[in-house]
């Protein structure tokens, strides 16, 4: 992997303003230089308000030969903040700040796992086994969406993926596992979460069913730079329809 553990970029990134996002994977730049180059863009979702022209932005460069661009994005600069938008790294940041013990609820946990299969054809993101406690099934969420000051939401387009998720997690409260949902903010200008009813009333109300049911939700707060993302600390989540 690129990244020497989930936190630090090993070598520093390159800066850059943003001309243009396409096609979900691509997005064209100008370096400091004056050049213009296209990269890749780790993250197919909407990115609602990171994508405006004229952006600051950072990316990693790789010189792979197997590589078809050599820059991919991983830092926006929007609202007087740095962003993270690099999808492939929220499971790695949360099971860096689990086994440092900074996520209270998940510590003290003997054994981890990534990418274990359940339920019927998924695969949960974080295994937590223990012989003294119940395993705790962990999904990951990548958030960086913001409209309103303090408050970051998820999700920022309809997930029906997300909702199936939810669903899941019940399932597995109800088999007698605990199950977590755990949002990380990749955001440092946030106090709180809350559901996006308005952009996803499917997925809120399936929020609401898993929290019924038993399943954990929590939010993890980072701190960002372009030489380093880590976690900051849990922030609270607004009770579902508020």
């Amino acid at each position: 992997m690129f990244y020497d553990g989930p936190m630090k970029f090993p070598t520093p990134l390159t800066r850059a303003i943003l001309v243009k996002r396409y096609k979900r994977f691509l997005f064209d730049a100008i370096l400091e230089d004056g050049r213009e180059i296209t990269g890749s863009c780790p993250n197919t979702g909407s990115m609602l308000g990171l994508t405006d022209p004229g952006s600051p932005i950072w990316m990693s460069e790789h010189d792979s030969p197997t590589r078809k661009y050599r820059y991919a994005l991983e830092l926006v600069e929007a609202d007087g903040t740095t962003v993270g938008i690099n999808t492939g790294l929220p499971n790695k940041i949360v099971e860096e700040a689990i086994r440092n013990g900074d996520i209270g609820p998940l510590s003290d946990y003997a054994d981890m796992k990534r990418e274990q299969k359940y339920g019927q054809y998924s695969r949960i993101d974080i295994l937590l086994t223990d012989e003294t406690r119940l395993p705790a099934y962990v999904e990951v969420k990548n958030v960086h969406f913001i409209r309103t000051p303090d408050l970051a939401e998820f999700p920022d387009s309809p997930t029906k993926r997300g909702a199936k998720h939810l669903d899941e997690l019940g399932d597995m409260v109800e088999a007698g596992y605990r199950a977590v949902m755990v949002y990380l903010v990749q955001r440092s200008d946030c106090q709180r979460l809350k559901i996006c009813r308005d952009l996803d009333s499917n997925y809120s109300k399936a929020f609401e069913r898993a929290i019924a049911r038993g399943v954990e939700a929590l939010a993890v707060r980072c701190h960002i730079t372009p030489q380093e993302i880590r976690f900051d600390r849990l922030i609270p989540i607004d009770e579902p329809g508020l």
